[in-house]
C-alpha cells in the first residue's frame, strides 16, 4: 500500500501547483484560517482515494472510496475544522467516521490528539496504511459504531462528526467537555451543517450551512 515518492508528491493533475490552485479556491469561498489551509496545502489528497481518481484528488468535489462512503469535498472539510478550531487550542478531538482519512490527516496536524472511529473496518485499515505513510502520528483508532462514540477516553475537547444522523445521538453530546465545540451535519433529506457548544448542562446549536452527506448508521461492518 506504500506509495513512492515520485506519487506521493504528486505530478501534473496532482502537483503541487494543482493544489495551490485548490487553496485560493477555498480562500475565495472564506476559508481564513491559515493552519487549515496551509495543513490542506501540505496533504497529499490524492493519496486518500483510487488511483484512477487521483487526477480530480485536487478539485472542489467529494470522490467515491467504496463501501458507499464518500471523501468530503476539501470547502466541506476545511469549513468543519475552521469551525472546530473557532473556540481555540484543541488537545484531544473525537471523530465520528474515518472514511478515507483525509478529514483526519487535516485534523491531525492542527490538534494535539485524535480519538477517530469507524464503523467499515476495510476503510479504516486503509486510512490507517495512508496515515502512517505520510507520518500522521497522533491519532488512534477504534472499530466500532460511531453513534456511541469513544467514551473510554472522554470528555473530548471538540467532536467533529462525518455523517448524518436524524438528530444529534446523545452519547455524543454526554462526551462533549464544558465548553467544548461539536460539529455535525444532521437530518434526513434536508441537511445542515451543525455547530454544537456545550455550556455546562446546556447545549447551544448554530445552524451553518446546507450540506449533503451520508447517513450516519448503526453497527460495525468487518468486511
Amino acid at each position: 500500500m506504500a506509495r513512492d515518492e515520485h506519487y506521493k508528491n504528486g505530478i501534473g493533475m496532482t502537483s503541487q501547483r494543482t493544489r495551490e490552485r485548490l487553496l485560493e479556491r477555498l480562500f475565495e469561498e472564506g476559508i481564513r484560517n491559515l493552519h487549515v489551509l496551509e495543513a490542506i496545502r501540505r496533504t497529499p489528497r490524492h493519496l486518500f482515494v483510487d488511483e484512477a481518481l487521483a487526477h480530480r484528488a485536487y478539485e472542489d468535489t467529494a470522490l467515491p472510496i467504496g463501501h458507499n462512503q464518500t471523501l468530503s469535498q476539501p470547502y466541506i472539510v476545511a469549513r468543519m475544522t475552521e469551525l472546530l478550531l473557532g473556540g481555540g487550542p484543541l488537545d484531544k478531538v473525537m471523530e465520528v467516521g474515518t472514511g478515507s482519512g483525509y478529514q483526519t490527516a487535516i485534523l491531525a496536524q492542527v490538534v494535539e490528539r485524535i480519538f477517530s472511529v469507524e464503523r467499515i473496518y476495510p476503510l479504516q485499515e486503509r486510512a490507517k496504511v495512508v496515515l502512517k505513510d505520510i507520518n500522521i502520528r497522533n491519532v488512534v483508532f477504534r472499530h466500532a459504531d460511531g453513534n456511541w462514540g469513544w467514551p473510554q477516553y472522554g470528555p473530548y475537547d471538540a467532536i467533529l462528526v462525518t455523517a448524518a444522523p436524524a438528530e444529534v445521538p446523545r452519547e455524543l453530546l454526554s462526551q462533549l467537555a464544558d465548553g467544548g465545540r461539536m460539529v455535525i451535519p444532521v437530518g434526513e433529506q434536508d441537511q445542515h451543517l451543525m455547530l454544537v457548544v456545550r455550556n455546562g448542562e446546556e447545549f447551544i446549536y448554530q445552524q451553518v450551512e446546507p450540506v449533503r452527506f451520508v447517513p450516519l448508521l448503526a453497527g460495525a461492518i468487518r468486511s
